[in-house]
């Protein structure tokens, strides 16, 4: 009964959409993409139907539960992928990102197929759901189905059918955590099973309670209470996240891929260490940069810490106090080499200026080829400074193609300066750079303060392609979901938008990343959501008007306070974004204040069929799971799946006085429950023969009654006599 009243709930809520679009309101017209509703990997997979093991492992007919350990099941550190054509565009788009993030955080890569023998092939199923490693069947199928399109939750499918189970499901998993048996749903027991170290191995890493594999502590519960219990309690609330890769998760995987190294990651820099990460004051400078936990003027404290740890804290600075105008102080790092051939990077790095009003940073790199054996250097861009006299998020697109450095240039302008330039937390990688960034002041008192249902938008950010967009952001949540933080994304037109761009805006994926503040790109675990506006969806069923058209068609005048004025279009988003409680932890709010960080791209070239190889045959596009039927069903309580003329059957386990029953064999019998059965039976033949024989001397007696009407006193007497 549930799936129909949740689709019942959905319609409804649909047609109240459609008439909130339709009326002549200044409220702001939003589109949940998940419906409305905070579902995992698990929950999803339960609505559609889907039997697998451990909720979302699917066992080839060759695997049953056997070892996973050994070479061949990995996967070559290049995996060959092919989108197939019923994936989802959005989904398409998600998928490339959580490459990235293999790409930036392990050895891991990821290439179109290219007629390799064995290959992941990505499509949209039922579900979320894949193989456990590399099952050597040549096409290995992995489904990213409605409502999958979750970074977390693609990256946690992809760990599968790298040779990962769930972290719950370790041998040693008894020592961290209590699993609830009175809780869990009938005929879902055997999801909690564990594996011995010949099935799986931990790797040598300590049990991870914040692994994105591991199950949350309400996963197949039968009512309100947890399945799961953390032997600490303060990790009750952690297990189940679905943000990010845990440190440990990446740490097993490059112990059993044997990473050295990432594909992406070029440096990282808190300046913690005394050797300030091979850093060097570079030649031709009047000044050096100091290695310091507060300068004069500014800052008092580092960004890394905040000035919350003793004995750390240290950050890089440049004084202009004493300086002459066009004194310069060059700090440049460590000589870096490309690791890929794509000719692009993203350097982050957190600046202060605390300096006069003409004092500048300059980024330049200094490269080496052998007509430059000294380095040659060039001007990449100066770094115009945001607000004076606080921590500032910047990034800077590089593009270099041979061995280098990066470098920092203070200037002293003109005028008097009573401090200088600082930097703390330099991340550089062979990424591309988000497009904006939107710092929320105040972040932790927004959350606190805001009314629920109450929305804060960003400043008008413009595309690369000229679309202008912005995000509204719930700090207490809508209506309804009052502990979670809600996010949709907005297109604007402004009256400075004179380019001409097609509408409705075709195949833009618009990317909300709440970041998290660690120093170290690496264990960055940020919160990331993207919609995708595909030109052919509708306001509504009835509509003539499309949902991502001009928003001077489809949406409302925005009057600002400082008197500038826009339109702004209907929002795509979902209203349960990021809880209040994980928003709240790990660095996501540094000093009160929250970067996220926006980005509209192209995605159009996904809605092209995916090349395949000519030497190879074209690849089975059904949305059929493996050839095996039993892959899709697990038989609980000992039970045997066979295949009875092409159907999943379980076949139940029997003893001499009990047996076990139910189409999964979720049920237990005995003999004794047999014989209480035939008791009950027994009872209830006998009370129903007690209820016939009453209902028939009811109807004589009222037989008899009736035929009173003729022939009242013989009847009357006879039947007094009888009673007597």
């Amino acid at each position: 009964m549930g799936r129909p009243k949740c689709l019942f709930c959905l319609h409804i809520s649909w047609l109240l959409f459609q008439n909130v679009l339709s009326l002549p309101t200044s409220r702001v017209l939003e589109y949940d993409v998940d419906g409305g509703r905070n579902l995992d990997i698990f929950d999803i997979n339960e609505e559609a139907g889907l039997h697998l093991v451990e909720g979302d492992i699917v066992l080839d007919e060759k695997q049953g539960r056997n070892s996973i350990i050994g070479d061949k099941y990995r996967w070559p550190k290049t995996i060959p992928y092919y989108f197939e054509d019923d994936l989802e565009i959005n989904a398409k788009g998600v998928i490339l990102k959580a490459f990235e993030q293999y790409r930036l955080k392990t050895c891991i890569d990821f290439k179109p197929w290219e007629g390799e023998k064995n290959y992941i092939s990505v499509f949209k199923g039922n579900g979320c759901f894949s193989s456990v490693g590399n099952r050597n069947v040549g096409k290995q199928r992995l489904s990213i189905g409605a409502n999958c399109d979750r970074i977390a939750t693609i990256e946690h499918e992809f760990l599968h059918a790298l040779g990962f189970w769930h972290e719950q499901s370790r041998s040693d998993r008894d020592d961290y955590v209590s699993i609830m048996r009175d809780h869990i749903s009938e005929g879902k027991e055997s999801n909690f099973n564990m594996y011995n170290d010949t099935t799986s191995s931990s790797l040598g890493v300590p049990y991870d309670y914040g692994s994105v594999m591991h199950y949350s502590k309400n996963s197949f519960r039968n009512g309100t209470e947890p399945t799961i219990v953390t032997k600490i309690p303060a990790f009750a609330d952690v297990i189940g996240q679905r943000m990010e890769f845990s440190d440990n998760d990446l740490l097993k995987l490059h112990r059993l891929y044997s990473c050295t190294r990432s594909s992406t990651f070029l440096d990282s820099c808190d300046f913690e260490k005394e050797n300030i990460c091979g850093m060097i004051q570079g030649p031709g400078d009047q000044a050096d940069w100091t290695r310091v936990t507060q300068a004069a003027g500014g800052p008092n404290t580092d960004y890394t810490n905040m000035g919350k740890c003793e004995g750390s804290g240290y950050f890089m600075h440049f004084s202009t106090a004493t300086r002459k105008p066009g004194d310069t102080g060059r700090l440049e790092s460590r000589l870096l080499y490309p690791r890929t051939n794509r000719g692009y990077q993203c350097l982050q790095f957190f600046y202060y200026n605390s300096g006069g009003a003409n004092d500048s940073l300059v980024v330049q790199v200094r490269e080496y080829d052998e007509s430059n054996p000294n380095g040659s250097l060039r001007v990449i861009q100066p770094v115009f400074v945001l607000a004076p006299n606080s921590w500032q998020l910047y990034h800077v697109p590089l593009n270099v193609a041979k061995k280098f450095r990066v470098v920092f240039d203070g200037v002293k302008g003109t005028g008097p300066s009573g401090g200088g330039l600082s930097l703390d937390d330099i991340n550089l990688s062979e990424t591309a750079c988000p497009e904006h960034v939107w710092r929320v002041k105040n972040f932790s008192d927004l959350m606190d303060n805001t009314p629920n249902n109450t929305a804060i938008y960003s400043p008008v950010f413009r595309s690369r392609e000229g679309y202008s967009y912005q995000m509204g952001l719930y700090p207490s949540g809508k209506e309804g979901y009052p502990e979670e933080l809600s996010a949709y994304a907005h297109l604007v037109t402004t009256s400075d938008d004179t380019e001409v761009r097609k509408w409705p805006c075709p195949w833009k994926q618009i990317t909300m990343t709440l970041l998290d503040q660690n120093p170290d790109i690496m264990r960055r675990m940020n919160n990331l959501r993207s919609v995708t506006t595909d030109p052919t969806m509708r306001v509504n069923d009835t509509s003539e008007l499309f949902f991502w058209d001009d928003p001077r068609k489809v949406g409302f005048e925005v009057s600002e306070a400082d008197g500038s004025k826009y339109f702004r279009g209907p929002g795509a988003g979902t209203p349960t974004y990021l809880s209040r409680g994980r928003a709240k932890s790990r660095d996501f709010i540094k000093g009160g204040d929250a970067f996220i960080l926006l980005t509209m791209e192209d995605v159009s070239h996904l809605t092209v069929t995916q090349p395949i190889p000519s030497s190879t045959v074209p690849p089975d596009t059904t949305t059929m799971v493996p050839s095996d039927p039993c892959s899709m069903i697990t038989c609980g309580n000992g039970g045997v799946c066979l295949v009875d003329d092409g159907t999943a059957v379980c076949r139940c386990a029997v003893g001499e006085d009990w047996w076990n029953y139910g189409e999964y064999c979720q049920h237990r019998g005995s003999a004794q429950d047999g014989m209480t059965t035939a008791l009950i039976a027994s009872f209830s033949v006998l009370a129903a023969m007690l209820v016939v024989t009453v209902v028939s001397v009811v109807c004589v007696k009222r037989k008899y009654k009736s035929g009173a009407g003729e022939d009242q006193g013989v009847t009357m007497s006879n039947i007094n006599a009888t009673g007597m």
